[in-house]
């Protein structure tokens, strides 16, 4: 006779339901399946990750543990690409410190950090060319992101991808708008404070 594992501490997602997996991003559930382990009866989640063509399962009693998670809220997406408008947050560290700590930020299932990696890593048309690995990086953090705003959104990936990276565009536009703007008021000052001097000493 087995007996089947008690059903504590277990989260309930159902088939068609979409997911994260911290590890792996967005993924679907395709069915709760039973499986016989050492006398034990083991109910599973049986996770499709499509594109990766990837099928994982998933004990529904370590899914919590795993940090397996329903994908985001509609607020929350709306948080991350308003958090794509911030500043890049890079520190004067070594890159491979930074590195680990974008890939930990990519790998923790957290829409927010990922969007975080995207912000950081972004370029735009007159920024210093991304090296390698940063670009890897880049494309890993939008990709994991487009996935779960596509998913949220329910629009294809490539059109998640155009949103993430046009939201990126415009506030980079808008930021060196401001810059310009700023110089030309410094620049109107210093004239201004160069004219009162001559005529005072006039």
């Amino acid at each position: 006779m087995t007996k089947k594992q008690p059903a504590k501490n277990k989260l309930e997602f159902k088939p068609k339901q979409y997911i994260v997996y911290p590890a792996h991003g967005v993924g679907q559930v395709v069915t709760v399946e039973e499986q016989e382990v050492a006398g034990a009866t083991i109910e599973l989640f049986v996770v499709m990750f499509e594109k990766d063509k990837m099928t994982l399962r998933v004990p529904t009693h370590k899914a919590i543990a795993v940090g397996m998670r329903p994908i985001s809220s509609p607020e929350t997406v709306k948080k991350a690409l308003e958090m794509l408008k911030g500043r890049a947050r890079i520190k004067r560290t070594m890159w491979s410190r930074r590195a680990q700590e974008y890939e930990a930020k990519i790998n923790s299932g957290n829409l927010l950090f990922v969007a975080e990696v995207v912000r950081d890593l972004f370029r735009s048309g007159g920024q210093p060319e991304q090296s390698y690995s940063e670009r890897q990086l880049y494309e890993a953090a939008l990709e994991r992101m487009a996935r779960e705003v596509g998913a949220v959104d329910k629009i294809k990936e490539e059109d998640a991808i155009a949103l993430v990276e046009g939201t990126l565009v415009k506030a980079a536009a808008v930021s060196a708008a401001a810059a310009v703007a700023k110089a030309e008021a410094e620049a109107e000052a210093a004239d201004a404070a160069d004219a009162a001097e001559t005529t005072t000493a006039a």
